[in-house]
Formats: C-alpha cells, structure tokens, sequence
C-alpha cells in the first residue's frame, strides 16, 4: 500500500508541475517543442514495454499495453504535427 500512494503522489505532483510548465509557453513554441518531446515518448514506449514484459499480473499486463498504445499514438501524433509544419515552409 505504501508503494502505491509513493506512486500516486509522484504522478500527481508531475502532472501538476506538467500542467504548470506547458500553460507557461507560448503558442508560437508549442510544435517545435512538440517534435522534441517525440524523442521522450519514444523512451516512453520503450520503458513500457520493458516494464510490460515483467508484468506479473492480468491487471499490470492491460496497464502496460494501455501505456504503450497512449506513448504510440503521442508518437505519431507529433510526427504528423511536425510534418505539416513542415509543409508550410516548402517552396509551391
């Protein structure tokens, strides 16, 4: 039990200072900053899965493929934004 609210109360603190950190740039910063965040959620993906293949359990298990598929989607997400901002850029 002791574990599991370490936990909570780490992840609650980041997603606050997360929160904190991401209302404080500007709109104008946000997609270059995105394509460097694909590079975190690439590690991301790799610690779940690191973190899946040790599941012991059915509910860890659906955890980690959960984590996996969310850290993905980010992925790719910030691939496509950063595609077509840099689309804008190209000569028509």
């Amino acid at each position: 039990m002791g574990e599991l609210m370490v936990g909570l109360y780490v992840f609650v603190l980041a997603t606050l200072a997360g929160r904190e950190v991401i209302t404080k740039v500007p709109p104008t910063l946000h997609t270059p900053l995105m394509s460097g965040a694909n590079a975190i959620s690439g590690i991301a993906i790799v610690g779940a899965l690191v973190v899946t293949a040790r599941a012991e359990g059915t509910t860890q298990v659906v955890m980690g493929v959960l984590a996996i598929a969310m850290a993905t989607v980010n992925v790719v997400g910030g691939f496509m934004v950063t595609d077509r901002m840099l689309n804008m850029f190209k000569k028509r």
